[in-house]
């Protein structure tokens, strides 16, 4: 593997890197506290976001999952021009209901996206185990592919995937949540783990660090032991070290090597540290 050479997996026609690009860090969806979240949304433009996703690209990452947002497709228009490296878009509209579902879907293919995956608010607001279905995503997939795009399911339930796999449904990829200490999954990591390794689908598995509660070679390494071959994982990053750092243990962990990172030195741990 080259210095910027990430593994990829292909879906349908595709290369994606299997590091993929989150953006909750980017629009101020923090999962830990309004005042942090309210910080992100000042400190983030559209310039700040194309430094990071500059550091990405180079380094092989070249997708990155969104909702619709301004912000978001701002930053990409910059980074497209100063760097000529277009990035794959897998975009997650959402909705209260499959109306305002399908408005969402326009945009996204207004906005040129790639893969289109309904959010989890609407996706998981409509399966029912007991009859087998997710109610009305037969339709939604049909007019993803109408529209251009390649569908799929964002999901926070495991039970979308088992659903989903049974029915039969036009399923390119599912995103859910994976990390070791289970935030934000719906059953423990190894029920998790299971689902994900039994569909036969490619997962792109979000909140690898929990939201900023794990470190990034902790939950790296677990994430990327316990899917397949062919899925991915997305990690929000908030500064171009921070991409730069993740990229590198990445590629260690690809290598089978431990991955080395810069320890954060404090006075309290003065004894460790031999000094």
């Amino acid at each position: 593997m080259s210095e910027h050479a990430l593994p990829v997996t292909v879906i349908e026609g595709h290369e994606i890197a299997r590091l993929v690009i989150g953006t909750n860090w980017f629009l101020g969806y923090s999962h830990q506290s309004a005042a942090k979240s309210k910080w992100i949304k000042r400190y983030q433009t559209p310039e700040t976001i194309a430094e990071v996703l500059e550091v990405c690209s180079a380094g092989g990452m070249n997708a990155f999952v969104a909702p619709i947002s301004e912000v978001m497709t701002e930053a990409v228009g910059l980074h497209e021009d100063r760097t000529g490296r277009k990035l794959i878009q897998v975009l997650t509209p959402g909705g209260a209901t499959t109306e305002e579902l399908m408005e969402g879907i326009d945009r996204a293919a207004d906005l040129g996206a790639t893969f289109c995956l309904p959010h989890a608010g609407w996706t998981d607001a409509r399966i029912s185990t007991a009859r087998k279905e997710i109610e009305d995503y037969p339709r939604v997939a049909e007019y993803i592919r109408e529209k251009g795009m390649i569908p799929g399911l964002s999901t926070h339930r495991p039970e979308a995937i088992a659903v989903g796999d049974a029915a039969g449904y036009d399923i390119a990829a599912y995103i859910q949540p994976l990390n070791p200490i289970g935030f934000l999954c719906a059953v423990e990591t190894d029920w998790m783990s299971g689902v994900i390794n039994r569909t036969p689908k490619h997962v792109i598995c979000i909140k690898p660090l929990g939201a900023g509660r794990v470190n990034p070679p902790t939950g790296l390494t677990f994430a990327f032991s316990n899917i397949k071959p062919i899925d991915m994982v997305c990690i929000g990053l908030l500064s171009p070290e921070e991409a730069e750092e993740d990229l590198a243990i990445v590629r260690h962990i690809f290598a089978n090597e431990r991955p080395e990172v810069e320890l954060q030195y404090t006075r309290s741990k003065a004894a460790l540290a031999g000094r």
